[in-house]
């Protein structure tokens, strides 16, 4: 059985069909790469996993668990946790708070525990405090718990936005573009955080990227998609050299 298993999923918009037949099927401990050009459907598929979107066919599987018309709050219950293209945090909380307010679901205080500042109440808020430091010490964040999330640099928010997906503790975690925007360099530590941080945390890893360098460096397999359907799949090699993938989207070989 596979641990995730996307099943001929389709979904259109306004007549538009922005993924047609899609298949996946990720194992426990893959690090799998989704890569096409811009409006392949990519950030689709990961809304559909997530629930953001419901498919108009086909079966989405999670340990075996349909997550079809599962709220998102529920499936980020069952183990999954996401990033976004475009970083979303609060960014008028602190980098502790974001974190902080990731973890808050999973405690069993009560709304009159809460009011009330009863002993269980204040134990559950430090045992709180306590692992979102370790999340952020886990991002290289720990220095920075104070600071407004807005008032980070552009990398830093990347990382924080991963450390409170962490927060939740997924068993799969979804990156959406995690590199966008950052140089080599910053995307060689990307690269090397992610591949610590699925080793760390025991993570199944599904990655969209345009960075070429992180995905064949990264992924073990990699699935490519152009306007909705999957067009190749395989290992980095043989994606490198999938002469329908050089045609589509990479325009030429990668070095």
């Amino acid at each position: 059985m596979s641990f995730l298993s996307v099943e001929e999923v389709s979904r259109s918009f306004g007549g538009v069909r922005a993924v047609s037949g899609f298949r996946l099927d990720i194992g426990e401990g893959e690090l799998v790469a989704l890569i096409g050009p811009n409006g392949a459907g990519k950030t689709t598929v990961f809304n559909l996993i997530t629930g953001v979107y419901r498919p108009d066919a086909g079966a989405i599987l999670f340990r075996g668990k349909s997550l079809v018309g599962v709220p998102p709050h529920r499936i980020v219950d069952q183990g999954i946790a996401r990033t976004f293209q475009n970083i979303r945090l609060f960014r008028d909380l602190t980098v502790l708070d974001n974190v902080r307010a990731a973890q808050f679901g999973r405690t069993p205080t009560t709304v009159w525990g809460a009011l009330l500042r009863t002993p269980g109440c204040r134990r559950d808020e430090r045992r709180v405090v306590d692992s979102s430091r370790a999340f952020l010490a886990a991002l290289g964040l720990e220095g920075e718990a104070g600071t407004l999330a807005r008032n980070l640099p552009y990398g830093r928010q990347r990382r924080l936005e991963i450390a409170r997906a962490l927060a939740t503790r997924p068993a799969l975690l979804l990156l959406d573009e995690p590199a966008a925007g950052m140089n080599p360099a910053e995307v060689e530590e990307m690269m090397e955080l992610i591949l610590r941080l699925r080793k760390e945390f025991s993570l199944t890893v599904l990655l969209i990227e345009h960075q070429m360098r992180m995905v064949m460096g990264a992924a073990e397999r990699i699935v490519v998609l152009e306007f909705g359907e999957t067009i190749a799949e395989g290992t980095p090699e043989e994606i490198r050299t999938n002469p329908t993938v050089v045609a589509a989207y990479l325009g030429g070989e990668v070095t």
